[in-house]
This record gives structure tokens, C-alpha cells and sequence, in this order.
């Protein structure tokens, strides 16, 4: 369904929202945000990768966008392990030791794909979004596990290049040949991480890997053009660009 195409005699819109607990990477607990329409389904899910601000607000309401638009959405928070409290007192607690690691996100995620699953009113189809270091993780998590049906990527920085760490020990251009799904790229031609240098090479992996990707590219618009809270925020841009991960989602999750 595409922004604002509500029919206005339906429920649609209508949702619950609620925090839980999932099994996430080695079977730890994991609190999660969870939110699904109203009605019995099905409905497609939708596992979100909070972005390097942290499990924040901005991933409440993108979670809750997607359950107006009629898919189980889950923001499983990777921070938990490092610290509870304001967002950003977390975040930085958790860039502090190191950030989550490729191994966790991927655990993490996957117990959220799993949980979604295992709801009697999904459809068993689910994909995966994520932006800035979330579109890194939405990318590098769609090369190493078939648990998602299609991959959304929000300028995800350090795809191509970036220091390799114990956390992230490999650049996830290099599993390219790997993706499990179809993918999404959105990203703006201001940006430098990635920069369009990096997203041509990005790009140019799929293209000879023979993946099934679409990417759309935005003038005017930097590193993080969604965040409406920040004034990186480019509206015209921004709408556009959630005009197509709707239309991508529902051709790919339908």
C-alpha cells in the first residue's frame, strides 16, 4: 500500500504495539519492538536493523509505519547487551566496547524473522530494512542466511570499505556472491559513507553476480535524508524513497 492510500471506511491503520522478548543470537534474550496490524492476516513480516544512533525513536515509529501498512514489524535491539537506558546512553556504551558484531546482528535478526514466523497471521514471507550501519548489517545478514525473502538497504555505510574489526572481520561487498534475496539499495549522491564512488562498486558486485537489485540514488540528499528528527532530513527525497521501499516490499513480500 502505497503513503496515504487508506480507505477511509476500513481499519486500516489499526494496530498493536508492545515491547518483548525474542531468542536472539546464541539464544540469548533479546527485547524487541513488536507491532502488527489489526485483522487475522496474513500478513507479511518485516525485521528492522536499528541504525548506530541506537534502538531509538526513530525505530519505534519506522516500526510502527510498517504496521500501518499492513506487515508484522519487529526492531529487535541490539544495544541490550551493553547497557539499558536513554538511547543515546546506550549507543555509546555500546560503540564503546566495540559495537554489536556481524555475528550477533545476524543472530539477533534471525530470531526476529524466526519469531515473526511463528505467528499464526503471518504469511511466512519476511524481509529486512535497515539504514547507515543497519543497511551494512541488512546487507551482510541477506549474504550469510536464507531466512529473508527480500533486503532493503538504507545508505548502508561500510558495505564496500571500512576497517576491518574482530566484531566485523570481513567487508560485506566481498560475500556479495552469497545474497540469499532480492535487494533494495537507497542512497544519496551527497553522502560519503557511502560515498557514490563506493555505492558505483557496491553496484558493480551485484551487476556481476548476477543478483536481482534495484538502486535508487537521490540529489540533493546526504548520509541519513529519512530522519525527519535531524537536518539531514530531505522531505521530497525522503517520500520518494519510502514510495519505494512500499512498492518493492509488496511486489517482494506479496
Amino acid at each position: 500500500m502505497q503513503w496515504n492510500q487508506f480507505d477511509t471506511a476500513s481499519d486500516a491503520g489499526s494496530m498493536t504495539c508492545e515491547v518483548i522478548n525474542i531468542s536472539g543470537y546464541n539464544g540469548e534474550q533479546v527485547n524487541a519492538y513488536y507491532a502488527r496490524p489489526a485483522g487475522n492476516g496474513p500478513f507479511p513480516g518485516v525485521v528492522l536493523i536499528h541504525h548506530l544512533p541506537g534502538w531509538d525513536e526513530f525505530y519505534r515509529e519506522m516500526t510502527r509505519r510498517f504496521a500501518q501498512h499492513g506487515y508484522m514489524a519487529i526492531s529487535p535491539n541490539m544495544y541490550g547487551r551493553f547497557a539499558f537506558g536513554m538511547p543515546d546512553d546506550a549507543a555509546a556504551k555500546a560503540r564503546g566496547d566495540g559495537g554489536a558484531s556481524d555475528d550477533q546482528a545476524l543472530g539477533d535478526m534471525e530470531g526476529g524473522a524466526a519469531f515473526l514466523r511463528s505467528q499464526a497471521n503471518c504469511s511466512g514471507k519476511v524481509g529486512i530494512i535497515g539504514s547507515c550501519s543497519g543497511g551494512r548489517h541488512a546487507f551482510m545478514i541477506t549474504c550469510r542466511s536464507k531466512a529473508f525473502d527480500a533486503c532493503v538497504e538504507l545508505w548502508g555505510g561500510g558495505v564496500v570499505q571500512a576497517e576491518l574489526t574482530p566484531q566485523r572481520p570481513k567487508a560485506p561487498i566481498d560475500m556479495t556472491a552469497d545474497l540469499a534475496c532480492p535487494i533494495l539499495g537507497i542512497f544519496g549522491n551527497d553522502d560519503q559513507n557511502p560515498s557514490p564512488e563506493q555505492v558505483n562498486q557496491h553496484e558493480a558486485a551485484l551487476k556481476a553476480a548476477g543478483k536481482d537489485y534495484e538502486f535508487h540514488r537521490y540529489d540533493g540528499a546526504g548520509h541519513g535524508f529519512f530522519y525527519y528528527q535531524a537536518p539531514a532530513y530531505r522531505q521530497e527525497q525522503a517520500m520518494d524513497g519510502w514510495s519505494k521501499v512500499f512498492t518493492f516490499f509488496d511486489k517482494k513480500l506479496s
